[in-house]
């Protein structure tokens, strides 16, 4: 055994209701030193899973985040407080771990888990945990997982529910075989659109670092193969098996993940508001969806109908119905992103981006 895995005396005193368990003892409790976990995501779900990993006595954590604190964090990214906001996230935690467990050693990555970083990221550590917050990370930690044979430790939370699911686990079932491509990011809701709250994230965030726990002591009951859904407004689970597909299952590199991306330059018809009167003059049929916000929206000099940028997931039908749409928002870019999504998606036409 490596002399800095010897648990020293203010080790043993202070993990020693976890050593009293049968199930961890001496030899458990210096297994989780020995370990190594990569958190990606110091959001919601990472403030909760960080916490208890770095109580628990992990010996190194890694964290990686590419957002700084916001004050709308706070209330659900409970190791923040007023004094952080504006800080990068990574850093931020590191600060408060380090005096919950200065036994932990940490590493902060204040940057964006993407194609280019996650191999050379994740391969260090034994476990990776996914506290991410869209689908497009989810799977690029899952490919780069499957990649490095690595255990992933995978939640998510939206209003008052929350999932969880350990991957990639003793040649277990991986995300692609649970759903073998992403959906586009403005299919689904997300906890910006439809909110989320607080608790729920301390909840899941707390699962995710027993499951790691578990892993770590290699025991029975790991969360594999089966998906975890927590009801908290109704207080109900349900546990859903699922099963490794054997080609899903296979990845050898890394693919193209697909999250919000402007359409390239030219491909989004723009048109003024002397353009608009004239074609609305021609088709009156033409309709205009005003994209911002209720505190932004201004009078456009239009008739317009309200779909802020964050309820688009809820009226892709609706939109796709309709035959010549003009999209607005204050600067633009919610507009193109929009665009993007219905011209690449669902090959639609007759798209515009009002510019005034």
């Amino acid at each position: 055994m490596p002399p800095n895995t010897v648990l020293t005396e203010n080790e043993l005193n202070r993990y020693s209701r976890q050593i009293r368990l049968p199930e961890i003892g001496r030899q458990g409790q210096t297994k989780i030193k020995e370990s190594s976990v990569l958190v990606i995501g110091a959001g919601a779900l990472g403030c909760a899973a960080l916490q208890y990993l770095a109580a628990a006595g992990v010996g190194t954590i890694g964290i990686v985040d590419n957002d700084w604190v916001d004050e709308s964090n706070l209330h659900r990214q409970v190791l923040y407080n007023v004094n952080d906001i504006g800080k990068p996230k990574p850093l931020a935690a590191i600060e408060k771990l380090e005096l919950m467990n200065p036994e932990v050693t940490f590493k902060a990555r204040f940057l964006r888990y993407n194609k280019e970083s996650a191999l050379k990221i994740t391969e260090p550590f034994d476990i990776i945990v996914d506290c991410s917050d869209n689908f497009a990370t989810r799977y690029l930690i899952n490919d780069a997982c499957v990649i490095l044979n690595k255990p992933l430790v995978y939640g998510e939370i939206l209003k008052f529910t929350g999932q969880m699911m350990v991957l990639n686990y003793h040649n277990g079932p991986t995300l692609r075989c649970l759903c073998p491509d992403p959906p586009h990011p403005l299919e689904i809701p997300t906890c910006a659109e439809t909110g989320v709250i607080g608790s729920i994230a301390g909840i899941i965030g707390a699962m995710q670092a027993t499951e790691v726990i578990k892993i770590i002591l290699d025991k029975e009951g790991v969360l594999s193969d089966k998906l975890f859904s927590f009801d908290a407004l109704n207080c109900t689970t349900h546990i859903v098996p699922f099963e490794r597909d054997p080609e899903h299952s296979i990845v050898k590199e890394l693919a193209e993940y697909q999250d919000l991306c402007l359409s390239e330059k030219g491909s989004v018809q723009e048109v003024s508001s002397d353009e608009l009167k004239m074609m609305l003059a021609n088709n009156p049929k033409i309709s205009i969806i005003d994209l911002r916000e209720k505190e932004e929206i201004s009078d456009l000099g239009f008739e317009s109908i309200s779909i802020p940028y964050y309820e688009i997931s809820e009226h892709i039908p609706q939109i796709l119905s309709m035959d010549f749409v003009v999209f607005y928002c204050t600067y633009g870019i919610r507009s193109m992103y929009v665009i993007n999504y219905f011209q690449n998606v669902h090959k639609k036409k007759n798209l515009f981006n009002l510019v005034l």
